[in-house]
């Protein structure tokens, strides 16, 4: 049977070490750091994408734009962090919140497509993860 070795930088398992009874709180927060950077880009493309490109007058009421927001960070049943950047349900007219916004990410019937999803996926990796690991590793130096 073969036998694989991997050993991690020390300076990396020096910071893991650190970590000890803070590790969730720690990760809560370069998470949250994030997750914020997610949604600043995420309201700035809907903002930039609601009333555009229609050949009638906007209807928009603000409510998609309002429902924007991050959940509180929750460990799932593998142990794993997770935070959530998205739409809250439902809406006060009863449609939903997730059918408007793939509306104007699609388009639909004489109505184009006005993506700002994807858009924010792409903006937002390499700030996002500078984000968390600026964070982490100030909350390091803190211990």
């Amino acid at each position: 049977m073969a036998k694989v070795q991997v050993k991690m930088p020390d300076e990396f398992l020096e910071k893991i070490s650190k970590l000890g009874k803070h590790t969730d709180e720690i990760t809560g927060k370069a998470l949250r750091s994030g997750a914020e950077v997610v949604l600043g880009n995420f309201q700035a493309n809907l903002s930039g994408v609601i009333g555009t490109g229609t050949k009638y007058e906007s209807r928009s009421t603000g409510e998609l734009e309002r429902s924007l927001g991050i959940t509180s960070v929750r460990i799932d049943k593998n142990g794993n962090h997770d935070i959530k950047v998205g739409f809250a349900e439902p809406r006060s007219d009863g449609d939903s919140n997730a059918k408007i916004a793939n509306i104007i990410e699609y388009g639909k019937h004489n109505q184009p497509a006005r993506p700002f999803l994807k858009p924010t996926k792409t903006s937002s990796r390499k700030p996002c993860k500078e984000a968390m690991i600026r964070t982490f590793e100030e909350e390091i130096k803190k211990l």
